[in-house]
């Protein structure tokens, strides 16, 4: 195992030659560009011997993915904000399909007003396409999802297609230092992909068909329940990677210090790890402060939410995205989580981040403060009126 200094970028692109993903379509949008230019690199010198397809557009990119997938290729693209809105019409069609396409998500801002920096809101706004959905906290996350997403995205019970989101910027161009495995340990780790749902001259098969209202149903609740067996197919991903790598992760959700917390925040991507030294401060103060991170929003997970958080007395949901007239939609799937769950605790959702703004450590510590006297409002960081 190797270390380098990489950005998360350049980390998700390292993942996906570990991989030896076979069929690469881009198209590069700020902030993502870096990865499949780097993936070009790879392709061009002869370490990943792949086939890398520069498209024409957005849509297109994920169209060809979807065919290589069809035809049985371990695929990969790359997007970000408005070129995953643009994909948006091909995001079904892959999950439907249940082909097993890895794209990585530089999250961005959508317009208008137009903005290149980071919040959440192209992928949770398209939380119910039928892809499985996880998001980084840093580049070594970032390289580890990689690899990951292809072991979970194939596997035999689950054949959903995986979106791992980086913040931009804040992630996918920051950099620091990182462990790459040796291609041997990937290998290891990673099985050659084999699948029965694609098209073959051999053994020909109807794909990606026409179904109408007696059978389309049935397609749907199959499609529902590869992604509900994906819950324990990354614990068995995890479980093999920690075997064969050394490093752990712990599933859908990440519990910091939340064993005896009282206030938690809960939140997901490259916020968690402020978030996790405000916490450590809060410690030293005697405080009773703790972190939930989202590791994963779909498949989403109710009952490990409501497990960690079922002895705390108020909890703060802080998210980069705002469901217009509404909440944060976080928010949404975490009040959802907890009332199935039959806990009743004071919740508040900050949204913060939009457009890239700095969420800075004098607000987190606010929102701690004000998880002492909760209120069950909506607010947006920087504006003194509640939403």
């Amino acid at each position: 195992m190797a270390r380098a200094f990489l950005s998360g970028n350049e980390a998700f692109a390292y993942g996906v030659r570990l991989a030896r993903a076979q069929v690469i379509s881009a198209y590069p949008i700020t902030p993502q560009t870096i990865v499949v230019e780097k993936l070009s690199e790879f392709v061009e010198d002869g370490s990943l011997k792949a086939e890398f397809i520069h498209v024409e557009s957005e849509h297109s990119a994920l169209s060809c993915a979807l065919g290589a997938s069809s035809v049985g290729a371990r695929a990969f693209t790359a997007t970000s904000s408005q070129g995953l809105l643009y994909m948006a019409e091909v995001l079904p069609y892959v999950a439907g399909g249940r082909f097993p396409v890895v794209m990585m998500n530089a999250n961005r801002s959508t317009a208008l007003p137009w903005n290149i920096y980071g919040d959440q809101r192209d992928s949770l706004c398209l939380l119910d396409t039928g892809w499985i959905q996880a998001y980084a906290e840093n580049a070594q996350e970032a390289l580890d999802f990689a690899l990951m997403s292809f072991y979970i995205a194939e596997h035999q019970a689950v054949q959903t297609p995986f979106m791992a989101n980086l913040d931009g910027f804040v992630l996918t161009h920051t950099y620091e230092v990182v462990d790459i495995p040796t291609a041997e340990q990937a290998d290891e780790f990673l099985p050659v992909y084999k699948t029965e749902n694609k098209m073959d001259l051999d053994t020909p098969r109807n794909l990606a068909f026409t179904g109408g209202p007696a059978v389309n149903y049935i397609f749907k609740y199959k499609e529902h329940r590869g992604m509900l067996n994906a819950k324990a197919v990354i614990k068995e991903a995890e479980d093999r990677f920690e075997k064969v790598f050394g490093r752990r992760y712990t599933g859908l959700i990440e519990e910091y210090k939340t064993e005896d917390a009282e206030r938690v925040i809960v939140t997901l991507g490259s916020i968690a790890g402020l978030v996790k030294q405000i916490v450590d401060g809060k410690r030293e103060q005697g405080e009773k402060a703790g972190l939930l991170k989202i590791r994963y929003m779909r498949p989403f997970p109710k009952e490990e939410i409501a497990a960690a958080l079922k002895n705390v007395k108020s909890i703060a949901v802080l998210e980069k995205d705002i469901s217009f007239g509404s909440e944060g939609t976080v928010y949404t799937n975490v009040n959802s989580a907890l009332l199935e769950g039959g806990i009743q605790i004071p919740s508040q959702n900050y949204v913060g981040g939009l457009g890239g703004r700095n969420i800075s450590e004098e607000e987190i510590n606010q929102i701690f403060e004000d998880l002492k006297t909760p209120d069950n409002k909506v607010r947006f960081l920087g504006i003194d009126e509640e939403a």
